[in-house]
């Protein structure tokens, strides 16, 4: 009995040394992991050491302004606007009206008594014919349209024209050439009415519309006995040449 005693006797200090060491095991790996707890995240052999973040590069130094030239202030800024582009371009002018030529510009202008030379001379061939004759005295060239416009004496009008005589162009004068016109004075047959003597004689000249008179006139001599007139008095057109205004 008492062998028996002794052998569960050891068995159950046996037991009792097994169960110590398996409690002593489980509070070792308790302690360790509450000290893993305790620091966070817990480090090993097998874990990698955190590395330092690569330190902040510093700014580059912005490049020094350049040094203004010998004399010239220094710009300190931008500087005012005192004005939109727009204000400060100048005003667009009225284009000026174009001149009248002018016998100074050398372009033609209408003959009349102040660029103009008048003669009148009775004529034989045909009878009671007298004979204008106009040189362009200006220096530049001179149109006679239409035809002479006359008055004798102290007449409020002028006679009609012969329209059988009308040129096909416009009479044009160079500096010193002359124009050539005939007036008829009176009938041959002496049927006339109202005939009389006139001692003075104004002669105008036409514009380019033929309705109306410009410029100077001119007052050519006559014969000092004077001229017979009638009421058949008539006038040609301005011809280019003299014989065309004799015949005409």
């Amino acid at each position: 009995m008492s062998g028996i005693r002794t052998a569960r006797t050891s068995r159950t200090r046996l037991l009792a040394a097994v169960a110590a060491a398996a409690l002593a095991a489980l509070t070792l790996t308790a302690c360790n992991d509450d000290a893993a707890d305790a620091g966070g995240k817990g480090t090993s052999a097998n874990s990698p050491a955190p590395t330092a973040p690569p330190a902040a590069s510093a700014p580059a130094p912005a490049a020094p302004a350049p040094a203004p030239a010998t004399g010239a202030p220094a710009q300190t800024g931008a500087p005012a606007q005192t004005g939109s582009p727009a204000s400060a371009k100048p005003s667009a002018k009225a284009p000026a009206a174009p001149k009248p030529p002018s016998p100074a510009d050398g372009k033609a202008v209408t003959c009349e008594g102040s660029v103009t030379k008048t003669v009148a001379a009775p004529l034989t061939r045909p009878v009671n014919h007298l004979l204008l004759t106009v040189t362009n005295t200006g220096s530049a060239p001179c149109y006679l349209y239409g035809y002479p416009a006359v008055r004798f004496g102290e007449a409020q009008s002028v006679p009609p024209v012969i329209e059988d005589s009308k040129p096909q162009a416009v009479v044009t004068l160079k500096p010193g050439e002359s124009g050539y016109a005939s007036v008829n004075l009176s009938a041959t047959d002496g049927s006339g009415a109202h005939g009389r003597t006139e001692t003075s004689l104004a002669v105008y000249f036409h514009g380019p519309s033929g309705n109306e008179s410009v410029g100077a006139g001119s007052n050519p001599s006559l014969p000092a006995k004077g001229l017979y007139i009638d009421d058949s008095l008539k006038v040609g057109y301005w011809q280019q040449s003299m014989d065309d205004a004799v015949t005409s």
